[in-house]
């Protein structure tokens, strides 16, 4: 596919249009004030599968791929960038204070911040790595090399969008629930995810101009959203009881699979 836009810009608008997503899912504030538990764990195993398949095919496998003929071998650039992603999100979660929605568990050093403000800062950590990784993804068209295609970057910006949208509603509707105004609850919703277009553009200007790290770069993209993955995720889409746990292992088998598509058919 050709193109003629600048892949900082290009990531910006993918960026933009995650962020849009996101501000769908919280505008379904406007028409419910509960979300279904089986809905709900459907759609954050949904968010995880569609995670985990990008991580591996967009991130991890362009990474080791490019790798090959460095003056290291091909699996250290994705296994150093991959621990220091996973890393990073680790002392985010350890240290900026944040409250999980589903739980109400409050997470991060002792804050005095507003409930409302500390449901928005988890959803935001989750979206650092989503728009960090769309960036790499455009930024990495500059390159020139085959591995990267505008196709496989749009796909998995596609791909974060739409998982972006039930996490969306996982901030603003339990904001509702709090007696929060639904105007307020929503433009809370779609702050979280104000996020991904600066971090999409720091992505795509880091990879550009410093091309070495390109490998490193998505690696430590991948890391940080399996990070979030496996201590996010999956741990709330697996609260309830049996049958609303079924619901989580759907979503998430859906969303690997519709990921896994687009990667394998598109890109």
């Amino acid at each position: 596919m050709e193109y003629n836009l600048s892949p900082v810009l290009l990531a910006g608008l993918a960026g933009l249009f995650t962020w849009g997503m996101t501000a769908a899912g919280a505008s379904m504030v406007f028409f419910f004030k509960e979300i279904n538990k089986k809905v709900l764990n459907m759609m954050l195993g949904f968010a995880a599968g569609v995670m985990v398949a990008s991580s591996f095919w967009s991130l991890l496998a362009p990474s080791i791929e490019i790798s090959e003929g460095l003056s290291v071998p091909n699996w250290f650039p994705a296994l150093t960038g991959f621990l220091l992603g996973g890393l990073a999100l680790h002392l985010l979660d350890k240290f900026l204070p944040h409250i999980h929605p589903e739980t109400g568990h409050q997470e991060g050093v002792k804050s005095t911040w507003q409930r409302s403000l500390l449901l928005v800062l988890a959803i935001t950590i989750h979206n650092i790595p989503e728009g960090f990784a769309v960036g790499v993804a455009f930024g990495g068209l500059a390159s020139g090399n085959g591995v990267f295609s505008l196709t496989a970057a749009i796909s998995l910006a596609l791909g974060i969008g739409i998982q972006n949208f039930p996490e969306g509603a996982a901030v603003s509707i339990p904001l509702r629930r709090e007696a929060m105004s639904r105007t307020k609850a929503f433009n809370y919703g779609q702050l979280s995810g104000l996020v991904e277009p600066i971090a999409a553009i720091i992505g795509a200007a880091a990879v550009m101009y410093i091309n070495p790290i390109l490998p490193y770069a998505l690696a430590f993209a991948a890391g940080a959203m399996l990070y979030v993955v496996a201590d996010e995720l999956i741990p709330e889409s697996q609260i309830g009881h049996d049958v609303e746990i079924e619901f989580s292992t759907l979503g998430f088998m859906g969303g690997f699979a519709i990921m896994m598509l687009m990667d394998v058919a598109l890109g």
